[in-house]
């Protein structure tokens, strides 16, 4: 599920004028809207059973109890959201604190990321990832060191991708792409204007846009966004440092490398194993008598161990 609020954003300029009242009112207030019947929900918006049953069936869900579990859903996401946003560091707190504070909302981001992220983008991800002609990268403040990451992953793979650290390069290489290439954007807010001038501009030149941001909003970014990879929404747009989004967002970049690794086995370990950058002869030797030992017991090596050796 890609966000309960952004599936409705989407779906609002398709809508009737009868199904937008019912929109308005379950983005205006989600939890009235939560348990209650189809006729109650007909009567909070002053339309009938029928519009909000279609409207249910026009939004994707097989029926109203499965949009019901969903708005659940939603409001659950959210209220672990909030309540990592206010457990902030306050005035007077001690170095544990902090160092608990700090680390709880790490923690809670990663688990909220891990529940909101489809798979079925993740594997669009991937395949695009494979069938792309070129591939770049693009990001600007924090979200560029997570882009330079997910370059870094890949290049060990022998992907071809480029990625530039200034907004002017970055708008050249949007403009060189073409149809058949891949654009994969970061970016929390969704709304930094450098980066959204860089994936009109891509999306102009036919590239297909996979981006890295907050999955449960409506942004700018999601609205041209071919696959979004949604991180949990527990950081304030205005603040003093990426912190627990960025370790979502590189979260979702190592799923994402790992993804394409088990999907490519063969291929990736072959490649890892040649591009291998040796940190002293002990440690190739020692790598070599592993490998050595694996082969004999005809053992192999896992997505996992692969990421480790990098």
């Amino acid at each position: 599920m890609r966000g309960f609020r952004v599936h409705l954003e989407e779906y609002r300029p398709l809508a009737s004028a009868s199904e937008l009242d019912i929109i308005e009112y379950l983005l205006a207030h989600p939890d009235d809207a939560v348990g209650v019947s189809t006729h109650r929900l007909a009567e909070l918006t002053y339309t009938s059973p029928s519009t909000v049953v279609r409207l249910v069936r026009k939004l994707g869900f097989s029926g109203y109890p499965d949009f019901q579990r969903s708005l659940v859903y939603d409001r659950a996401i959210a209220e672990k959201s909030r309540a990592v946003v206010s457990d902030g560091v306050m005035t007077g707190d001690s170095t544990q604190d902090v160092i608990d504070k700090v680390t709880s909302r790490n923690v809670s981001t990663l688990e909220l990321t891990r529940d909101g992220l489809e798979v079925e983008a993740v594997d669009r991800a991937v395949e695009l990832i494979g069938s792309a002609r070129r591939i770049a990268l693009f990001g600007m403040g924090a979200s560029l060191l997570v882009a330079h990451d997910l370059q870094l992953k890949l290049m060990r793979l022998d992907i071809d991708c480029q990625m530039s650290h200034d907004l002017h390069s970055q708008l050249l290489s949007a403009s060189n792409l073409r149809s058949g290439d891949l654009a994969i954007v970061v970016s929390y807010s969704g709304m930094t204007e450098d980066v959204l001038r860089c994936v009109r501009v891509a999306r102009q030149s036919g590239a297909t846009i996979v981006s890295i941001t907050r999955g449960s909003f409506a942004s700018p970014l999601v609205d041209l966004s071919d696959v979004v990879l949604g991180v949990a929404a527990t950081e304030l747009v205005v603040r003093s440092g990426a912190m627990s989004s960025r370790i979502a967002q590189l979260n979702v970049v190592d799923v994402l490398f790992t993804t394409y690794l088990s999907r490519n086995y063969e291929k990736s370990m072959e490649r890892l194993s040649s591009n291998w950058i040796q940190k002293g002869a002990s440690d190739g030797d020692a790598r070599e008598r592993c490998l050595g030992r694996a082969r004999v017991a005809g053992a192999r090596p896992s997505a996992d161990a692969a990421v480790r050796r990098r």
